[in-house]
C-alpha cells in the first residue's frame, strides 16, 4: 500500500508540474500573434483544464482509499497484520530465491 500512495503521490506532484508549466507556456505565447497560434493556445487551455479536473480527481480518488483502508485495518488490526506479515513473507522468500 505504501508505495502504492508514493506512486500516487509521486502522479499528483507531476501532474502539478505539468500544470503549472503550461501555464507559464500559456502566458509566455501572449506575445505570438496569428490564428494558428491563438488556435494552439486554445487547445493547450482546454488540455490544461482537463489534466487539472484529473488531477483533482486523483487526489480525492487516493484520499478515499486512504481512508477506506484505514477504516479496514481498524476495524481488522490482527488481521491486517497477519495479511501484511505473509504478504512479506512471499516477498521475501521470492526475493531470496533469485
Amino acid at each position: 500500500m505504501n508505495d502504492n500512495a508514493s506512486s500516487s503521490e509521486k502522479l499528483a506532484g507531476d501532474l502539478k508540474r505539468i500544470v503549472r508549466d503550461s501555464e507559464e507556456l500559456l502566458q509566455d505565447s501572449k506575445v505570438v500573434v496569428g490564428e494558428k497560434a491563438h488556435e494552439m493556445r486554445e487547445r493547450l487551455a482546454r488540455a490544461l483544464e482537463s489534466v487539472k479536473a484529473t488531477g483533482r480527481n486523483l487526489e480525492e480518488k487516493t484520499r478515499e482509499c486512504a481512508r477506506a483502508t484505514d477504516k479496514v485495518i481498524r476495524k481488522h488490526p490482527y488481521e491486517s497484520a497477519g495479511v501484511a506479515f505473509g504478504i512479506g513473507l512471499l516477498i521475501g522468500v521470492l526475493v531470496a530465491r533469485r
